[in-house]
């Protein structure tokens, strides 16, 4: 009985022996996989265009419904904590794409507005030289083309009988009194009749009742400011007559292109009348003074026009490309990668040190605008990698996760209720003026 007890009691030892090496080694291997599987679960899952979405597990996006996915557990330990992370299929569906800092040839283009305007120095007023009255137009309208010499109008003077009659007096004593004829025919010669008309004057010894007019130069009248049987002064202006055979282009331009503006350099110019026709010509000068009211200054181009498809008062568009040689040093990069308040502007720069998305705020300071890029002239290098598109998607996600972003320069958190209220005013300031922020070019 006792051999059986012992035998029992040996068994039982033997059997909790083995059963707790068996079970200790089995719970320490399930422990020892929990950890692994612990360690291998994504501990949060976020939303790829809602990142502030924090859940502890896989599940639908509660502002948009999408899928979650998995935050990605990266090692940072080398990686600025200001950084903002992104996994790759969240920058993938925020459409975050990135470039390559580089140096290029800055040329600028300057677009500038204007009117065709007739060349002033080839305008001129044709006037009455005599009192008199209007007994004959020959030119009845304006736009009518005139040729140099030809009969304008014929005016009668009693004045210029007068004169003509003291002319065949003096003709009579011309041998002994040549200073009376000298005088006399001078006096006509200053109402602007020609030597041949003097001469027909004497040998004919008829008096010319009517004093014909001739066109002193060839264009075209664009003013008729007397009509048959008015009556003139001397000096009284009939006509004015342009020459357009050569015209201005007559362009504004802001006093901020001012300094991309030079005379001499070529521009080119479309009108909107003539679409698909390009013409070019040199800025010839800039006015030395601003308008004070448009705040802009008058920039002139002369091109020729013996066809006459030019005509006054046409639209004009111009556009000048100056290579800026100032910035020839300096990196340019895309608009679309710059976020302006009006105070500072910002890039993100893609961090070196990690395969993934991870970016980091910097300002920058801003030249010359080129088009679609800007000269940047301090906070960038060549080389450097920045974000050129969903770069507003960035610093969403930075704003959202409280580190340094457009408007928090030192980072602080804030709640998806205050991003909204931000996109469209200031919360810095008590007045709901809208905030002067400009986003470059997010798609």
């Amino acid at each position: 009985m006792k051999q059986k007890i012992l035998f029992i009691s040996i068994s039982l030892i033997i059997g909790l022996l083995l059963g707790w090496l068996f079970f200790h080694q089995s719970v320490k291997t399930e422990v020892k996989s929990g950890q692994v599987n612990e360690k291998s679960k994504p501990a949060i899952w976020t939303c790829a265009m809602h990142p502030q979405i924090r859940m502890a597990e896989p599940g639908k996006c509660p502002i948009c419904g999408m899928d979650l996915i998995p935050l990605g557990q990266n090692n940072t330990s080398t990686i600025d904590t200001d950084a903002i992370h992104l996994s790759i299929d969240a920058a993938q569906l925020a459409n975050v794409l990135t470039t390559v800092v580089t140096k290029n040839k800055p040329v600028k283009e300057v677009r500038l507005f204007g009117k065709v305007q007739a060349d002033e120095r080839l305008f001129q007023s044709q006037t009455s030289h005599v009192p008199g009255r209007i007994e004959r137009l020959n030119i009845n309208f304006t736009g009518e083309s005139v040729v140099k010499g030809q009969l304008l109008a014929e005016i009668y003077s009693p004045e210029l009988i007068t004169a003509q009659q003291e002319l065949l007096e003096t003709v009579k004593t011309k041998q002994l009194q040549p200073e009376l004829y000298e005088a006399s025919k001078e006096k006509l010669l200053q109402w602007k009749l020609t030597n041949d008309q003097i001469s027909k004057i004497e040998s004919s010894g008829a008096i010319q009742n009517n004093f014909e007019v001739l066109s002193n130069t060839s264009g075209t009248v664009t003013a008729r400011k007397v009509n048959t049987g008015d009556h003139v002064s001397q000096g009284t202006v009939l006509f004015d007559i342009a020459d357009l055979s050569k015209v201005w282009i007559m362009f504004d331009a802001y006093e901020s292109d001012l300094q991309f503006l030079h005379t001499g350099e070529k521009l080119t110019f479309t009108l909107q009348a003539l679409p698909g026709t390009n013409f070019t010509g040199k800025i010839i000068f800039i006015d030395p003074v601003i308008d004070p009211v448009t705040r802009v200054a008058k920039v002139r181009v002369e091109t020729g026009n013996q066809s006459g498809i030019l005509k006054p008062e046409m639209f004009a568009t111009g556009i000048v490309s100056s290579v800026l040689s100032k910035y020839t040093e300096n990196v340019i990069i895309p608009e679309s990668a710059v976020l302006w308040t009006g105070k500072r502007s910002v890039v993100y720069v893609k961090q070196p040190g990690s395969n993934e998305p991870v970016f980091k705020i910097r300002e920058v300071e801003l030249g010359p605008m080129l088009g679609d890029s800007y000269v940047i002239t301090s906070g960038l290098s060549e080389g450097e990698e920045i974000v050129t598109n969903g770069t507003f998607s960035v610093d969403a996600a930075a704003q959202l996760e409280g580190k340094p972003s457009m408007m928090n320069p030192s980072g602080s958190k804030i709640s998806s209720g205050d991003m909204q209220g931000m996109d469209m005013t200031d919360k810095s300031s008590a007045s709901t003026k809208p905030m002067k922020m400009k986003v470059k070019g997010d798609k």
